[in-house]
């Protein structure tokens, strides 16, 4: 026990040493962790009816009574970035936590056994990877449907080939490590070998990459509703948002726009920063 708190402090103490010469990545964690809080409890934060129309109060610019204006409906233009972001982080996570374990299984035994399963999945990755990430999954939902569910599994299919060629690059270094033969010696089967010894020990590195494609989740998720393929109206989403506030940029209802895609930016700038930091953390070369 005294030396799983003994563990537990020096994790502790590493992750305030990186967070204390790098405020940057504090920034990042705090901006994700209200993120978070927001997205939990935006129903109840929200103070209008997000998709309730009020017609005589539309397009009104920011006041005590709506912080963020109004839209061309009259809707609470704060109250839908509440729920938007609610949307938006569920459709990032479903999507990253889908193509992660998938990923990493299908590239730890890939790494694991090598031989031709491994070359066939290998140009299948290739393939993934030649095509631009949006333009595909444009295509699949234009195929399967504009459906949440069918938008998570676009995004999770151009996140896949991150997963896979990590976990089986970082497999087929330590398959033959000796604490995997040790564990082969006492009789665990391969299918145990790659679940239990050798995907632990790489989830740490990828959970960087986790931190980085949650943020291109959530700009792929709002990029398809911008263009008419994610989500549909009237259902907050930052991409909706702005693709229907750029029609009155020129008539000065800048309010529109600014607002949701600052939320937008702000969201996939504290993803891509806390990756930042989750590699110092993670990286043993920075323990003192």
């Amino acid at each position: 026990m005294s030396a799983t708190v003994a563990g537990t402090r020096s994790t502790t103490q590493h992750i305030l040493f990186v967070l204390r010469g790098n405020p940057v990545t504090a920034i990042a964690a705090t901006l994700v962790t209200l993120l978070v809080v927001i997205a939990i409890l935006a129903p109840w934060l929200a103070p209008y009816d997000p998709i309730a129309s009020d017609v005589p109060s539309a397009l009104q610019p920011p006041s005590a009574a709506h912080w963020a204006g109004t839209d061309q409906l009259g809707r609470d233009i704060f109250s839908r970035i509440l729920l938007a972001a609610r949307l938006d982080l569920f459709i990032a996570v479903s999507a990253v936590g889908l193509s992660f374990v998938v990923g990493a299984v299908v590239g730890g035994f890939c790494g694991y056994r090598g031989g031709r399963l491994d070359r066939w999945v290998g140009r299948i990755v290739d393939v993934l990877m030649a095509f631009p990430l949006f333009v595909l999954a444009m295509a699949l939902v234009a195929a399967l449907g504009n459906r949440m569910e069918n938008i998570i599994i676009a995004t999770a299919v151009i996140n896949l080939p991150f997963y896979t060629r990590f976990a089986r690059a970082e497999v087929n270094v330590r398959r033959n490590s000796g604490w995997v033969e040790a564990a082969r010696a006492c009789g665990e089967s391969h299918m145990m070998v790659v679940l239990r010894f050798l995907l632990p020990n790489v989830l740490p590195a990828m959970a960087v990459q986790i931190s980085l494609n949650l943020g291109w989740a959530i700009l792929n998720a709002a990029g398809l509703s911008f263009i008419g393929l994610g989500v549909q109206a009237p259902t907050p989403e930052w991409g909706i948002m702005v693709a229907e506030g750029a029609r009155f940029i020129t008539t000065g209802k800048w309010w529109l726009v600014a607002f949701p895609g600052l939320a937008l930016m702000l969201t996939v700038l504290g993803f891509n920063l806390l990756g930042d930091g989750l590699r110092d953390i993670l990286d043993p070369r920075m323990r003192t």
